[in-house]
């Protein structure tokens, strides 16, 4: 049986362990059929992803630290090196200080606010450019967001403001690269219990929130945000660009 991604080869950035939602979507776009590319930064993270990679057919493991340019363009470099192109550029990266996901957005240094948005934000349009050469015409790009750009969320301060900037970033980027085929959307996944998302203060009880009031009364998968990535990175999507597509169990559609 084939799959929906047979033949098709996709780069996946921010895997850190088997806990990422990076990791769900390349077990899952592996299942369909797709080789994969993983990025590491630094030596710590590389054992993780090798380790990972390991466990899925023909993967290649490439160095790159996406708040340098020079590693973008070397990163671009290296997959031509290999002989590939890309169909599918999946984004999931984000950082932000820890002393700024916690007390007052107003309390924000510039500092941290500039290390946001660049990490967050900035990098998905940075790789997008250096990478466009190994991106194939009709290619799909998809990054990872949270309901934390439009609505205020505990402790979640700079990043929703650096999520707003991605979220802004992917309609931006989709009339850039539409003329080449190439879409670009997001995924706004509900709060799940990745390394990232426990550095969050009082986390465990957004969960328990989302449980109670999301109308299909549970917390989102990884699963369910990989098959998601899978749907718009096939065929199937080909006419969906510039999109947030919400897998929240509904949550986002609530009032009180």
């Amino acid at each position: 049986m084939s799959g929906l991604l047979d033949g098709k080869t996709a780069l996946v950035m921010g895997v850190a362990n088997r806990w990422s939602i990076a990791w769900a979507i390349a077990q899952a776009f592996s299942r369909e059929g797709a080789r994969l590319v993983f990025t590491f930064q630094g030596e710590r993270q590389e054992k993780d992803v090798r380790e990972l990679a390991g466990t899925l057919p023909h993967s290649v493991i490439l160095p790159c630290d996406v708040a340098r340019d020079e590693e973008l363009a070397g990163l671009a470099k290296s997959i031509e090196t290999q002989g590939l192109t890309l169909d599918a550029l999946v984004h999931s990266i984000a950082f932000a200080n820890r002393d700024d996901l916690g007390g007052a957005y107003v309390e924000t240094s510039r500092a941290g606010f500039a290390l946001a948005l660049d990490v967050s934000a900035f990098s998905l349009v940075a790789a997008a450019r250096h990478l466009l050469p190994v991106l194939k015409p009709g290619a799909a790009v998809v990054t990872l967001t949270y309901i934390g750009s439009s609505r205020v969320m505990p402790n979640y301060n700079v990043m929703g403001v650096a999520k707003a900037a991605l979220e802004s970033s992917v309609r931006y980027l989709a009339s850039d690269l539409g003329p080449r085929g190439i879409r670009v959307n997001a995924i706004s996944a509900g709060p799940i219990k990745t390394a990232s998302a426990r550095a969050i203060q009082g986390f465990s009880r957004i969960l328990d929130v989302m449980e109670e009031r999301a109308p299909l009364r549970r917390n989102t998968d990884p699963a369910e945000v990989a098959d998601a990535a899978v749907f718009l990175c096939s065929p199937l999507s080909r006419g969906v660009t510039g999109e947030v597509l919400f897998v929240d169990n509904g949550f986002h559609a609530m009032g009180l």
